[in-house]
């Protein structure tokens, strides 16, 4: 969440701001900084009290040193009152200080500078492309065609088994899957994050502290008798290692990868766009996250749109990269680029990854700190990356490398796949 000294900095141009997000900031920010006002004044009246306190603590005792008993008892009872004051105080105090968490809590982060204005992904801004675009024949199928014709995934088999939006998948579908996923590994291992293997559920502090709850409450499958919540995404309980840690300056950067399996409601998702791999309730990921130095963090942003991109270098992908205008970025970001690779028998372009920096907006949230040479803690810097999701990968690989002999594996793959072509 937004820090208090950000916005009373300078509200205006925290409103400002938002408005590039398409989110009326001015009632909820000029709230914050009026309820802390409030907060600031009770908590000087409380430690006015608390002086005061002390000195009547020392009074009493000399008082009854010097045998005038009467005259402590009487301090004593403005002790009383004075005690009495400071719970009343300390209630307003609560009360003030839980408004405006409440408050921070529905306010997106703000975007960085350099993020375009604007509404939709229609609005977005393409910043580089490549990858060798293929040249299919009007005979060419899409991925779900494919799958069945080769017997790779199953969608019927997963609606029998779970619901629309949970495939199985099926001999040399499940060993490409694992091969991707080791591949993924293999090489975020290679560029220096350290792999985990974190929860699939994860508790309601931790969902809080990466900001998907409360704004995502409704996509996130939730255990209510337990009060658990399904992973949407490794980066949630990754990120959530460092909550309520104050690391050394030395430290930093801390770089962790994670494959996981990740489960989204996608409350609402229908139609042709959805159609096979294009949207799932269930898929895997690998996902890469870094906690920086604020003064690090963009040239680890950069570090990681070029890792992701090599992956799809690599895999002989035609890819583009996006960076989003502010409406349609996520609620945590701070700034995000998307990367998207070209479907060649559906004839449109795939999300396959984004690659974001949250600033202090999460770090704030879950107290991830780290002490300057100068002893003082200040909040980290967050950022995190699909690299890669699954689904959308091998719709684009079975549709870019079909061939009358059979499907092409590329080259990258041939080892963790222990075949060059399915057929």
């Amino acid at each position: 969440m937004l820090t208090l000294q950000l916005i009373n900095e300078n509200p205006e141009a925290v409103i400002e701001r938002l408005a590039v997000k398409c989110f009326d900031g001015r009632e909820p920010i000029m709230r914050v900084v009026e309820l802390d006002k409030q907060r600031r004044a009770a908590q000087k009246e409380r430690d006015d009290n608390a002086a005061q306190l002390n000195k009547m603590a020392a009074q009493i005792g000399a008082l009854m040193k010097q045998g005038q008993r009467e005259e402590a008892e009487g301090v004593k009872a403005q002790v009383a009152a004075l005690k009495n004051t400071n719970k009343d105080i300390d209630e307003r105090l609560k009360a003030v200080e839980d408004e405006i968490t409440e408050i921070l809590l529905s306010i997106p982060n703000v975007p960085y500078e350099g993020v375009p204005a604007g509404r939709t992904a229609e609005d977005n801004v393409v910043e580089k492309e490549g990858g060798p675009m293929p040249q299919l024949g009007e005979e060419a199928l899409p991925h779900w065609e494919l799958a069945k014709k080769y017997n790779l995934i199953d969608f019927d088999l997963g609606v029998k088994i779970t619901g629309a939006g949970f495939p199985v998948y099926i001999g040399k579908g499940a060993r490409l899957q694992r091969a991707l996923i080791q591949f993924f590994l293999d090489e975020a291992g290679k560029a220096g994050y350290v792999e985990v293997e974190p929860p699939y559920v994860v508790n309601e502090d931790s969902g809080r502290g990466t900001g998907q709850l409360p704004d995502k409450e409704g996509q996130m499958y939730h255990a209510t008798l337990d009060n658990f919540y399904l992973i949407p995404t490794a980066e949630v309980p990754v990120t959530n290692m460092y909550r309520d840690v104050i690391l050394s300056q030395d430290e930093l950067p801390k770089m962790n990868c994670a494959y996981s399996a990740c489960f989204r409601r996608e409350a609402g998702s229908y139609g042709k766009d959805v159609r096979g791999l294009n949207r799932l309730h269930q898929f895997d990921k690998v996902e890469i996250v870094r906690i920086e130095r604020p003064e690090d963090s963009y040239a680890a942003l950069e570090q990681m749109k070029d890792h992701v991109q090599g992956l799809l270098e690599k895999l002989e992908l035609p890819w583009h990269i996006l960076r989003l205008c502010g409406g349609d970025m996520s609620f945590t970001s701070a700034i995000t680029f998307d990367f998207e690779v070209w479907s060649a028998a559906q004839q449109r372009w795939l999300e396959v990854s984004s690659v974001s920096n949250f600033e202090t907006y999460q770090a704030n949230r879950l107290k991830c700190r780290y002490r300057g040479d100068d002893k003082k803690t200040r909040l980290c810097h967050t950022l995190n990356g699909s690299a890669l999701a699954l689904p959308r990968i091998v719709a684009a690989l079975l549709e870019n490398n079909q061939t009358p002999e059979g499907i092409r594996v590329p080259k990258c793959l041939h080892k963790y796949t222990g075949f060059e072509i399915i057929d």
